[in-house]
């Protein structure tokens, strides 16, 4: 099919995610042919620089000729198989290697295929962990107010964004909300100079009063994503570790978006002094190429589904592509690649250089905030400084088109910004996309 036939018949037949599709009916979809390095090309040869990473996914750019020969590799021996009762080399050597990364933190490995089951994963393990261990009793869970934790709907449950979850509110189950630590906007009016994590209050006071009815808490380490890049003090987390364990509560980390070096270490909650009781992976696991996920945990919680048949206490969770043997071997040579080429490594400069040049955005008429953590960098654009007032809807749609036609895909968050490009850029691509943004501001 031509151009105008794919955007035709897309119309007529798909329904696009997080889309208003009266609006893409006049902002047509854009017809990706190919994709290369840090770029992504249309059916026109029109190149955009994907620093969104394609939704958060890919980490060494797109095409990667090494991930490329592992999945042909992959598909010539196995494609998939059942994973009740049969097991594969590459899901036995991705476990082995996620539990070698957590330095044992993390003894299992529990399989699935997107962040939002991750979260699900964890959600019942949780759940059913404390009813079998004599504290069925223990049966609410604790998330944060702007907390984005994937859209089925355990996950929904525990998120805090109202303009994607209010709508479901009728038919998920009640959970107990504590106030976002954004520094930003900080609910406690401090300073990051003055700041002593006053917002950890409202998290206290609510486990502090249910912690007998309380199962987990699930948490975005360090930075809450979906819900405006959200940066928060890793001290926050260690003194809810402090209070999680003195009242038997398991403490979740939502690591779908964070994990695989996005923070500049490869799992977020290595900032920390924290170590949670289960953790949620995906997106950068396959570095974009394969659906899959992982939910770790420790002996505890797995010895206490461990036991005879008859006992019941059998995890009755699965689907039908768990450890998806194509994603699996991706995953393991994602791995590998991030070892052996020393990614991370390489992250410290490039982070730098993101620092150096959205410095120079700070002045601009419309930009409130300039906030990062490692590779992930956010801009908020607000009407006004003093009040914070967030830029509206038909700015923020300028904003994308203008960075479109200059040659990068900023989708924004509500009126934030972001960048989560891929790993492999350069400092001159940092310098480039920095420039896109600040033109793309000053014409909306």
């Amino acid at each position: 099919m031509d151009k105008e036939g794919i955007i035709k018949k897309d119309f007529e037949t798909v329904w696009h995610p997080f889309t208003q599709m009266k609006e893409l009916e006049e902002d047509k979809p854009i017809v990706i042919e190919k994709g290369e390095g840090i770029y992504l090309y249309d059916i026109d040869s029109n190149r955009y620089i994907d620093a969104v990473s394609s939704w958060w996914v890919n980490t060494l750019g797109h095409c990667n000729p090494k991930i490329n020969k592992a999945l042909i590799n992959q598909v010539q021996k196995l494609e998939h198989c059942m994973f009740a009762g049969f097991t594969h080399e590459n899901a036995v050597k991705l476990a082995s290697e996620l539990v070698e990364l957590t330095d044992n933190a993390f003894t299992k490995v529990f399989y699935s295929d997107n962040g939002s089951t991750a979260v699900e994963v964890a959600l019942k393990m949780a759940y059913q962990y404390q009813s079998q261990t004599g504290r069925a009793e223990k049966t609410k869970f604790v998330a944060l107010k702007n907390s984005y934790h994937g859209d089925t709907l355990g996950a929904v449950s525990v998120g805090g964004v109202d303009l994607y979850h209010k709508v479901y509110k009728p038919i998920i189950f009640d959970v107990l909300q504590a106030q976002s630590p954004s520094c930003y906007r900080c609910p406690c009016s401090e300073t990051p100079e003055t700041c002593h994590e006053e917002c950890f209050e409202s998290m206290r006071n609510i486990i502090e009063e249910n912690h007998a009815s309380i199962s987990s808490v699930i948490m975005e380490p360090l930075i809450q994503a979906a819900g405006g890049m959200i940066i928060y003090k890793k001290e926050y987390l260690e003194k809810l570790r402090e209070v999680c364990d003195k009242y038997e509560i398991i403490l979740i980390f939502d690591e779908v978006a964070v994990g695989f070096g996005r923070t500049g270490k490869l799992f977020a909650y290595q900032h920390t002094k924290v170590v949670p009781d289960i953790i949620c992976l995906a997106k950068g696991i396959t570095a974009g190429y394969m659906p899959l996920s992982v939910t770790l945990t420790n002996d505890k919680i797995y010895n206490a589904f461990y036991d005879d048949y008859e006992k019941n206490k059998t995890f009755y969770h699965g689907h039908s592509y768990t450890a998806n043997a194509l994603a699996c071997a991706v995953a393991v040579e994602n791995l590998r690649i991030l070892k052996e080429d020393k990614v991370l490594e390489s992250l410290d400069s490039k982070i730098e250089k993101f620092k150096t040049e959205l410095a120079k955005l700070k002045d601009l008429e419309f930009v409130g905030d300039v906030r990062q953590l490692g590779m992930i960098c956010a801009v908020e654009l607000v009407e006004d400084k003093i009040s914070k007032t967030p830029l509206g809807h038909d700015k923020m749609k300028r904003f994308y088109k203008n960075a479109l036609k200059y040659g990068a895909i900023l989708r924004p968050l509500g009126n934030v910004v972001y960048y989560l490009t891929p790993y492999i850029i350069t400092d001159e691509q940092i310098e480039e996309l920095c420039e896109i943004t600040r033109k793309a501001i000053l014409e909306i």
